[in-house]
């Protein structure tokens, strides 16, 4: 459940661009190869159709009109042979070449692509004012009306948040071993956003572990066996004028997807088992809240030279909630796969962990379910908001439990005749159930992404990041006027890229490249880089 780089485009006489993202072991940087010949013949011919068809394209004349105010009706003649015009207004470029190349081979279409290739930082929305309204975007209705069509402001809250985990990622990944010294030292996060600041660092530990001498083979992948790992981070909004746009200073914790050998032993440990060792002291009408064994064993478990995520995250909480006092206050937490299991069980720690908690919510990326119904009942009733992104081919997301969507689960519950059955199976220790509200998403939607992207790219976070970014409503096409960029996308899923809109970046290899060792020099615009 973790985000999973996909492979390079074979090619010959190879011309790579740098991104400027460090790598790993676990997450080596794969970069599209683009072959520096084309083929001339077919090229041309494209082409030349795309210029044929801009020349074709015309404004209507104005209709003629009489003194009154009448149009005046053309005047025919039988005998008159069509002119050269005429010819051209018949002439379509559907007839000999397909109407879908056709539109995507269009000038306007490759300039849009030139730019979404070239733009040196990511584009987002516009940043509108929230205000008063940022409860609702918050969850406060359970985003009614503003997911299908998808509200532009919300779109850029869940694409920022998202880039809060990206960082996450990026931070583990430039420093995965966790040493007692290392966990002393600062570390460094690249936020996403300027206005926030990184205030603390979290730890995930697991309760099980491997042999001293698998260490012994492989002491260079220490980091792939240690039980306590970097998992996320916690940073709040500390500049006035942005407060002033979302309506209140914002809390994020972000966190990560599984990225270690203990991590990925953790999740497949997936037998539900009660979060309480008094499982009646807080039971539902569903029985007593479960959730998965692995998910909970990293949450709760403390390590050698750390405390446990959960008395991490609420001490921290606590803290801040002090700090700011008064003030108007929320606190997101978002997180990609395994980070969005764990996200539940932090929203839920933290909702309880003092009087007068500010609003939760939670904006979770790729996420796995995390625990039965009396779980989602519990979480619910504790007021925490949930928003799944979800993509239809992801199957993380259909997962653990039975591989039935939620869809078909309602339906099912409303036949009585089902239902019963339905509901002893409740007590079953696979019967999990999603929590809250979903944005969901498909990878066919994208005019960029092959149809049959691999299982890696669909649950990758930056195609989600792409996807909603591109998302207008579930009955419309890929939204036109997009703003993310596709760098890094085709750097980290090149060989699930069109090759429609591989081919015609040979033409901008060039620029990328230079582009990308521009980016190895000096940090993006906009970003910094804390240190805690």
């Amino acid at each position: 459940m973790a985000q999973v780089v996909g492979t390079s485009l074979p090619s010959n006489n190879l011309h790579t661009y740098q991104t400027g993202r460090a790598g790993s072991p676990l997450n080596p940087i794969t970069r599209p190869v683009f072959s520096a010949s084309l083929h001339t013949g077919t090229e041309r011919t494209k082409a030349h159709l795309a210029n044929l068809d801009k020349l074709l394209r015309k404004e209507p004349s104005p209709v003629p009109r009489s003194s009154n105010n009448r149009p005046i009706e053309p005047v025919s003649n039988p005998g008159q042979q069509p002119g050269v015009l005429g010819l051209l207004d018949g002439f379509s470029l559907a007839r000999i070449w397909p109407d879908e190349v056709a539109a995507e081979m269009s000038p306007r279409r490759l300039t849009r692509l030139q730019q979404l290739l070239l733009s040196k930082q990511p584009e987002h929305s516009p940043r509108n004012h929230l205000g008063a309204r940022w409860r609702e975007y918050h969850g406060s209705r359970d985003w009614a009306g503003l997911l299908d069509p998808l509200d532009e402001n919300l779109r850029r809250e869940v694409v920022r948040y998202g880039e809060f985990v990206q960082a996450a990622y990026q931070s583990f990944y430039s420093d995965p071993a966790t040493t007692k010294a290392g966990i002393r030292a600062h570390r460094e996060v690249q936020l996403p956003d300027r206005f926030y600041t990184a205030t603390k660092s979290l730890y995930a530990t697991s309760s099980i572990g491997l042999p001293k001498w698998v260490d012994d083979v492989a002491p260079d992948l220490g980091w792939m066996t240690q039980r306590s790992s970097w998992v996320g981070y916690v940073a709040v909004c500390n500049d006035e004028r942005e407060i002033a746009r979302m309506g209140r200073r914002d809390i994020v914790i972000a966190l990560r997807g599984t990225a270690t050998c203990l991590e990925w032993a953790e999740n497949v440990r997936d037998i539900l088992i009660p979060m309480q060792d008094d499982s009646d002291s807080d039971s539902t009408s569903e029985g007593p809240p479960k959730v998965e064994c692995g998910f909970l064993s990293l949450f709760r478990t403390p390590g050698e030279h750390v405390p446990s995520l959960a008395e991490s995250v609420t001490e921290e909480v606590k803290r801040l909630m002090e700090l700011y006092k008064g003030e108007t206050l929320s606190i997101t937490v978002t997180g990609h796969s395994l980070g969005a299991a764990l996200s539940l069980l932090v929203a839920d720690e933290i909702s309880t962990c003092a009087p007068d908690v500010p609003p939760v919510a939670v904006f979770s990326f790729g996420g796995p379910r995390v625990g039965n119904r009396a779980f989602a009942t519990r979480i619910n009733d504790t007021n925490v908001k949930v928003l799944r992104i979800v993509n239809n081919q992801d199957l993380i997301t259909r997962v653990p439990g039975m591989f039935v969507s939620e869809e078909l689960d309602k339906k099912l519950r409303a036949n009585t005749q089902v239902s019963g059955v339905l509901n002893m199976l409740d007590n079953m220790p696979w019967a999990y159930s999603h929590v809250g509200s979903e944005l969901r998403v498909d990878t066919k939607m994208s005019p960029y992404l092959k149809p049959d992207a691999d299982v890696a790219c669909c649950h990758d976070l930056e195609a989600y990041l792409h996807l909603v970014d591109g998302f207008f409503a579930s009955n419309c096409p890929f939204r036109p006027n997009a703003k993310r960029s596709l760098l890094k996308l085709l750097s980290e899923q090149g060989s699930n890229v069109k090759k429609l809109y591989t081919s015609k970046t040979k033409t901008l290899t060039l620029k990328i490249e230079r582009d990308g060792e521009h980016k190895q020099r000096r940090p993006l615009k906009g970003n910094k880089i804390y240190s805690f």
